[in-house]
């Protein structure tokens, strides 16, 4: 396998390719990593120095990809031994180490919120799981596409403040409506079961401090636009398909309390015509040897 060492660092983007679950745990199949040959000279992939190979072995493992364009890995997936498991996810993740504060914050100094440092996992139909940021739309008007499942995550939280989320899927669900905390994924994968509905709330000494501005694009709806410490999306029948999502957060000015614990949902777009997938894939499976673009 090439390698080249990229030239342009200031165009290198660098991404984790993790080895996240297996269905067998106490012989999981092996992950093998490998550049496709149209793209081995803008890619390098960053290995342990006690491995030669581009090889994960089990869950928990992962590998460093510097890339300098647009570049395809293949992502193969073997099993232990003959008819063993070969049922594996792997995710392609941003490299984020958050932004050093200037002087660490005393105990009655409450950190900004970071819309930037927000992180949404979606899983979209057809596609797999998509990473976001705060501000930056999951699907969407431009690339709208059918959310089965949500996680969020935010590494830079203040203390005193939580988050926490529930989902309704087009079918019932165990945990349709069950408010979880953060990092943790509500929905589905694989299922075809698109979100219809979604409720976000903030909660904790420091809520007051914060709120949401969401908005929320259902299929053949306008996009919607929301505000608050605690938010209900849904469609006009509350059986649209969820097919765009950008969340982010805000500091309240001078700590001022919200009038309404929910704000009044506003459409700030035309409608949207039938959901087609965007084109970023994050989610390998077991199955023949696949490709994926970092």
């Amino acid at each position: 396998m090439a390698q080249n060492h990229p030239q342009n660092k200031a165009a290198v983007t660098r991404r984790l390719l993790r080895y996240v679950h297996a269905d067998d745990r106490s012989e999981p199949p092996v992950v093998k990593v490998s550049v496709e040959p149209e793209s081995e000279e803008h890619v390098e992939l960053i290995l342990h120095p006690d491995h030669g190979d581009p090889y994960l072995f089990e869950p928990g493992t992962c590998l460093v990809v510097l890339s300098r364009t647009a570049s395809r890995l293949g992502v193969e997936v073997e099993p232990r031994h003959r008819n063993g498991s070969v049922a594996a996810t792997v995710n392609i993740e941003p490299l984020l180490q958050g932004n050093a504060p200037a002087a660490m914050p005393s105990a009655r100094t409450r950190a900004p919120a970071q819309a930037e440092d927000l992180q949404i996992l979606g899983h979209l139909a057809g596609i797999g799981d998509v990473y976001v940021r705060g501000k930056e739309w999951l699907a969407g008007p431009s690339a709208p596409s059918r959310i089965e499942g949500i996680s969020l995550a935010w590494g830079n939280k203040p203390s005193g403040l939580d988050i926490a989320y529930s989902v309704k899927a087009a079918q019932p669900l165990p945990i349709s409506g069950r408010m979880v905390g953060l990092g943790t994924f509500a929905g589905t994968r694989g299922r075809a079961l698109a979100l219809t509905g979604m409720v976000l709330e903030l909660s904790g000494e420091e809520a007051s401090n914060y709120r949401f501005a969401v908005e929320a694009l259902f299929l053949g709806s306008p996009v919607m636009r929301v505000t608050g410490q605690r938010i209900v999306l849904s469609g006009p029948t509350g059986r649209e398909p969820l097919v765009g999502l950008r969340v982010s957060l805000e500091e309240t000015s001078n700590g001022e309390q919200e009038t309404d614990r929910q704000a009044r949902a506003k459409p700030v777009g035309a409608p949207t015509g039938p959901a087609r997938p965007s084109g970023r894939v994050r989610v390998f499976r077991g199955r023949p040897k696949r490709n994926a673009t970092t």
